[in-house]
């Protein structure tokens, strides 16, 4: 009875000087933030990566795993659900509730401690916005005072709406969106009666009232607020009735962490990182479009999980793997596998790992050889024994078979992989020009006019080999190599569109020159093992100590570039080369790769005109 008379009086005390009273002590808490910033306030959204049929890659998010939505896309029944649990005066009152205030005081003041906080739907919000979460009367005053500014701010359906996408759900999940996806698999517009009040009652703990942890307590809450919903004559018996009757599917693939293509999602979000900060990547609820489509590359994964098996049964242990395929016509990454293994090992041997490329770098010293007009692929180079001075030693170029074979043609040099017409080819043309055409192609890699610079004493990463092979197979036209196609805002705004955008930057006569050239690699020379029955132009590369094995290869519609190494840069194995352990992955990722693409043939060189001569 004293509880019930205390109550009372409060509440007629409340009733009449909360109003004025409040504000006047408004004056007190200057200190407070503005509201008013609200307007600018941008709430830290989840940022999503997907492939480029709008398949989910992955999503990326800081402390706040949310995805913004506006009230309209909200089901009624979850809006009028959790106004029934947590303020069903919220439409009547102007921040504060008088009755709910005067049942707190009493409780707390019983208490000697706050207990119980009476609070709004707009005093939650400001708390969760601008306040800290401890529980004293300081705090709840300040509280009470900054929800009566905020709804001189702003509209009601404005308060719930941020509410709504504000509040915490459990398990990282804020917002209502990506509550009712990791509960429901659904849409929170698409929630029903049922599912709404039991989310509603999710509210006071979201982790103890979790259905997926006590699905009978998450009942109970459910019943609850079925029940305030019928009290307050917002659903009928009936509806109440029914709601309770209805089955509960819950989300079996709750989980929305990870991502099934690491090497793709991980190698965006650096690039986006570096772009727009992380802060952004973690809270800007942005939207990748990627180049990739997720069966595809889930087709490369498979395939260089199934060669590492073969190579290690034969004998190539600690053997890792890494292919890149890139459309020549838009220059848009196709697939990027990184390694046998992103989850062991995150480290990106397509984009990070810079190994010696072998002899598949003599296509760039060919490509400036035509490109300066003196050669053609039918001009005589001499593969007999040459040295030159390096520093205080000579330098011998040798074959890989120790063999000579005198006057050849240029054809028979590149598709054989002789290493001395390369090396006296890169001299005659000058060694500077070489590196220039390499800079040109996106080769990054610290480059030196050294003598062995023709048989690829460099480093390169793969995804640079098949952006270059891409660009020869596209006859010097070339775009930016890239695994994004377009990122948008939240609301849609576009931030980054890479459209392609071609630009010639190689002669096109040299370029189809040494396409078809390469193709002689395929069809007589060094990469016979790489034949697919359709027209394929490609270079074998093999370091001279085995520790870095290549096969690089394109057709018309896909450049390809495949390294086979370890991690610890020591030999592979003997006999390990780049026609014979390499190719063969490549002509089973390519087959498999081009089953629904037309058979095409490249250009013949006789369709562009040939350079001049180049004056000295």
């Amino acid at each position: 009875m004293r509880f019930h008379c205390t109550l009372l009086s409060i509440t007629t005390l409340t009733s009449s000087v909360l109003a004025g009273g409040l504000v006047g002590l408004a004056i007190s808490f200057r200190d407070l933030p503005s509201v008013r910033k609200i307007r600018n306030f941008v709430p830290a959204e989840t940022t999503y990566i997907y492939d480029i049929k709008g398949r989910l890659l992955a999503s990326i998010h800081g402390k706040f795993n949310r995805e913004v939505v506006p009230l309209n896309k909200v089901s009624p029944h979850l809006k009028r659900a959790v106004l029934a649990t947590e303020d069903s005066y919220f439409y009547d009152h102007k921040g504060i509730n008088p009755v709910g205030v005067a049942r707190a005081l009493v409780v707390n003041l019983e208490a000697g401690q706050v207990e119980e906080g009476g609070s709004t739907i707009t005093m939650q919000l400001v708390k969760n916005l601008f306040l800290s979460q401890e529980r004293t009367f300081t705090r709840k005053i300040a509280e009470a005072v900054l929800a009566i500014r905020l709804e001189q701010v702003l509209k009601k359906n404005e308060i719930l709406d941020m509410y709504l996408n504000q509040v915490y759900w459990g398990d990282n999940n804020y917002g209502v969106q990506m509550a009712a996806r990791y509960y429901f698999n659904k849409s929170a517009a698409n929630l029903n009666l049922a599912e709404s009040a039991m989310m509603a009652g999710l509210l006071p703990a979201p982790e103890s009232f979790s259905p997926f942890i006590n699905m009978e307590l998450a009942k109970q809450k459910q019943k609850e607020v079925l029940f305030r919903m019928l009290e307050l004559n917002w659903i009928s018996q009936q509806d109440y009735n029914q709601a309770l009757k209805q089955k509960i599917q819950l989300n079996k693939n709750r989980s929305l962490e990870g991502s099934a293509s690491p090497y793709i999602t991980n190698t965006v979000a650096q690039e986006l990182a570096k772009k727009f900060g992380r802060d952004a990547l973690l809270k800007g609820g942005m939207r990748v479009q990627t180049t990739v489509d997720a069966k595809f590359q889930l087709m490369a994964e498979k395939t260089v999980k199934r060669w590492h098996k073969r190579l290690t049964y034969q004998g190539l242990r600690n053997n890792q793997i890494a292919l890149v395929a890139i459309d020549p016509r838009t220059h848009f990454i196709k697939a990027l596998v990184g390694g046998i293994d992103a989850k062991t090992s995150e480290f990106n041997r397509a984009t990070q790992a810079r190994r010696q490329p072998g002899s598949s770098f003599k296509p760039f010293v060919y490509y400036t050889a035509f490109a300066s007009g003196k050669f053609t692929p039918n001009t005589i180079v001499q593969d007999t024994p040459v040295k030159y001075r390096d520093g205080n030693r000579w330098y011998y170029p040798r074959n890989y078979d120790n063999s000579f074979m005198g006057a050849i043609p240029i054809r028979t040099a590149l598709s054989l992989s002789r290493n001395i017409p390369a090396v006296k080819l890169g001299k005659a043309v000058g060694l500077n020009k070489v590196i220039k055409t390499s800079r040109t192609l996106g080769i990054t890699s610290p480059m030196q006019p050294v003598t062995s610079l023709p048989l690829g004493a460099i480093g390169v990463t793969p995804v640079e080999m098949a952006s270059a092979y891409a660009t020869l197979a596209n006859y010097g036209w070339q775009s930016p190599s890239t695994l994004i196609m377009r990122v948008t805002d939240s609301n849609g705004n576009v931030l980054i569109d890479n459209t392609p955008k071609p630009r010639l930057v190689l002669n096109p006569w040299a370029s189809a020159s040494v396409i078809n050239v390469m193709q002689s690699v395929i069809n007589n020379g060094t990469g016979k093992s790489a034949a697919i029955g359709r027209p394929a132009a490609g270079k074998t590369g093999t370091t001279s100590s085995e520790r870095d094995v290549w096969f690089v290869g394109t057709v018309p519609q896909l450049a390809t570039a495949i390294w086979v190494g370890r991690d610890d840069n020591r030999r592979l194995g003997y006999g390990a080369t780049g026609g014979g352990t390499v190719a063969p992955i490549w002509r089973d990722f390519m087959r498999n790769a081009l089953k629904n693409v037309p058979v095409e043939n490249f250009k013949r060189p006789s369709k562009f005109p040939r350079p001049r001569p180049q004056q000295k």
